[in-house]
């Protein structure tokens, strides 16, 4: 249902308020390069910092922008399990093709408390469901045990993993075979080559084509061209974390023009001496002039 390159775009601002017409741009440019999907609402797309009505008109927009070219999957979790429904079923009616769910953060639920959340949110809608590991935003792993037990819900179809480890993908497929889609760019090559279907991209933000390429090359077989291209995209892959993302990643986007790199507090835009670093990474991979 869900594979190929899926990108999880931040959300851009404009003195204080969402930029509609960023989205727009930034929307009809992923599909023209051919990207596989587009995730509103994710970490990269500030979703924490979103009020409820922010959130939703953010994902309004991105629906209307892809106009059904590409599916677009909501991110509705929250660390509140009655807050996610609330947000999922909205999201749901929307027309979204799926939710994604992350791991409750700061409460760090047990394995049963995980899969007691997730059930609960999958029982409450008719949409597909994505789990979201990212030990690193949640301060919890959801190990492959959990996941295969979440795995036999029919609405709990993917898991976007993104605890650092290819190894993982193995784990997982070991268990059950619930569609795996890589969390982290620097290894979602490594990840597709062991099974995953595809990867939910920062990177993608600025270089849709080369990751829908880098994924298709992959799962081709077509491991030498692979390298190659990620290659050539590592560096930016590395710079899109020299701090917090999505600040890179806002930063770079607003290099290329697509929208400001206007933050939400707590975070604040990349520090300048870190710039140079983050220019340098994108014109040697062609991504900027």
């Amino acid at each position: 249902m869900f594979g190929g390159a899926i990108t999880a775009l931040a959300t851009p601002f404009r003195n204080g308020s969402v930029d509609d017409q960023a989205i727009a741009r930034m929307v009809n440019r992923q599909i023209e390069r051919n990207i596989d999907g587009l995730l509103a609402c994710g970490c990269t797309g500030e979703a924490a910092t979103l009020t409820t009505a922010e959130h939703l008109h953010v994902i309004e927009q991105v629906l209307e922008a892809a106009g059904g070219r590409v599916p677009v999957i909501a991110g509705t979790g929250k660390n509140d399990t009655a807050a996610s429904i609330r947000l999922s079923k909205d999201a749901e009616a929307m027309g979204v093709d799926g939710v994604l769910l992350i791991t409750p953060y700061y409460n760090k639920p047990t394995p049963r408390g995980q899969i007691e959340h997730y059930t609960a949110v999958a029982d409450a809608v008719d949409c597909p469901v994505i789990l979201y590991n990212v030990p690193g935003r949640t301060g919890t792993d959801m190990l492959p045990e959990t996941v295969a037990r979440l795995s036999r819900h029919p609405r709990i179809v993917a898991i976007k993993d993104a605890s650092g480890s290819a190894e993982r993908v193995t784990a997982i497929r070991e268990l059950c075979d619930i569609t795996i889609l890589s969390g982290d760019d620097a290894i979602a090559m490594a990840q597709i080559a062991l099974g995953a279907e595809g990867v939910i991209s920062v990177i993608s933000n600025v270089a849709p084509g080369e990751m829908a390429r880098l994924v298709s090359l992959t799962a081709e077989g077509k491991l030498a061209d692979a390298r190659e291209l990620q290659n050539r995209l590592y560096p930016v892959m590395k710079a899109m974390f020299l701090e917090t993302n999505p600040i890179p990643v806002k930063k770079a986007l607003s290099l290329m023009g697509l929208c400001t790199d206007e933050m939400r507090l707590p975070l604040v835009s990349m520090s300048d001496e870190l710039v140079p670093r983050l220019e340098q990474a994108m014109k040697k991979a062609g991504l900027l002039g």
